[in-house]
């Protein structure tokens, strides 16, 4: 499991990015399993996730509507299978508008050049 954290800041929000290998929705209710073990991920507001399986492209937006759909995009650009992203976002008590949009595509950004130099 690879997390980066406070990587981005608005508002009085924080945001991380984790991932892993990751194939299936069990695997992945698994993965956000683990993540949340640890009491700072668990107390997050939101744990917004995409995976590209061989079925089918799975995303779960943990209330933050859209966000899955943004790091699914990304995920199928980069074409990258198996493979969960994980961004997680602690409300900081400002509403951000269409601003988190951008901070979840910078999120995963982020991560995938991470994962790249690896």
């Amino acid at each position: 499991m690879r997390i980066l954290e406070n990587i981005i800041s608005d508002r009085g929000s924080k945001y991380a990015v984790s991932g892993g290998p990751c194939a299936s929705a069990e695997e992945a209710r698994a993965f956000i399993q683990t993540l949340c073990r640890t009491k700072k991920f668990a107390k997050a507001t939101h744990n917004s996730w995409a995976l590209l399986t061989a079925d089918a492209p799975l995303k779960n937006d943990d209330g933050e509507a859209g966000a899955g759909m943004v790091i699914l995009r990304m995920l199928e650009r980069e074409a990258l299978q198996n493979h969960i992203i994980v961004v997680t976002r602690w409300f900081g008590g400002k509403h951000l508008g269409g601003d988190r949009f951008r901070h979840v595509q910078e999120a995963v950004r982020l991560y995938l050049e991470d994962l790249r130099q690896t």
